[in-house]
């Protein structure tokens, strides 16, 4: 009888461990609860920008969320905001600032105001909303 020597076995693992190397991106592994946290907080971080733009310029201002590209803008600032294509996001807002079926806005004004609405975004059962006050234009992330 003849047994399996060392070689071959170290063979046979690093062709498991290639396999698996391709295999695995494929599934795209769970959202973990702290990439959830972060991307709330990051639109937070924008919708408190856009706030503080409305009132130090004195003029209405938006952050524009893209619900189905994963992406949000806030008015002046050039950069757009990319989020992590595993989450959903749902936003609920005003009708007239409803710019398609995927496109919506959160709207400040001048008194630091808000138009008020909703954010959520979730990985299956695991949710955060970040909450619009309309009167005072607060912020507030929700477990």
């Amino acid at each position: 009888m003849r047994g399996v020597t060392l070689l071959e076995l170290l063979i046979v693992l690093a062709l498991m461990a290639i396999v698996a190397g391709f295999v695995m991106p494929m599934f795209g592994g769970p959202v973990s609860t702290s990439e959830l946290r972060a991307t709330a907080r990051q639109l937070a971080a924008g919708l408190r920008l856009a706030q503080s733009e409305a009132v130090s310029q004195r003029r209405q201002t938006f952050l524009v969320l893209d619900v189905a590209g994963k992406r949000f803008k806030v008015d002046n600032d050039p950069h757009e905001h990319k989020l992590s294509s595993k989450i959903e996001l749902k936003l609920f807002t005003a009708q007239n600032d409803l710019v398609s079926e995927s496109v919506g806005s959160i709207r400040f004004f001048p008194d630091g105001g808000s138009n008020g609405g909703r954010i959520t975004v979730a990985a299956g059962e695991r949710k955060f909303d970040v909450d619009i006050d309309w009167l005072t234009g607060r912020v507030a992330i929700i477990d």
